[in-house]
């Protein structure tokens, strides 16, 4: 089918159907399903919004989920024993066992 025939049957100009084909940014979500149901397609547009197809949109949503928070400086050496009275701090034991 030629650029012309598809931009007739689809309601986009030949110039937007080259973009199309291009890749370039810009080109509506409705001409994509235009021309996605002229070729027969229109099955694949629901394969293109599926969020589960979309890698770099799923690693982008793991990098932003939240972090495990850190605690502040005095609560690490709370939980360490350090600053406690009689805290021996990390010394192993015999048996290679840090308190």
């Amino acid at each position: 089918m030629s650029v012309a025939d598809l931009a007739l049957r689809s309601g986009a100009s030949p110039s937007t159907i080259s973009r199309l084909e291009k890749g370039e940014p810009g080109i509506g979500i409705g001409t994509l399903a235009d021309v996605l149901i002229v070729l027969g397609l229109a099955e694949r547009l629901g394969e293109l919004i599926d969020i589960r197809n979309d890698e770099l949109g799923l690693a982008l949503a793991d990098h932003s989920l939240p972090q495990r928070g850190r605690s502040s400086p005095a609560a690490r050496r709370h939980s360490r024993g350090e600053g406690d009275v009689g805290s021996v701090g990390d010394v192993p034991d015999e048996d290679g066992v840090a308190f």
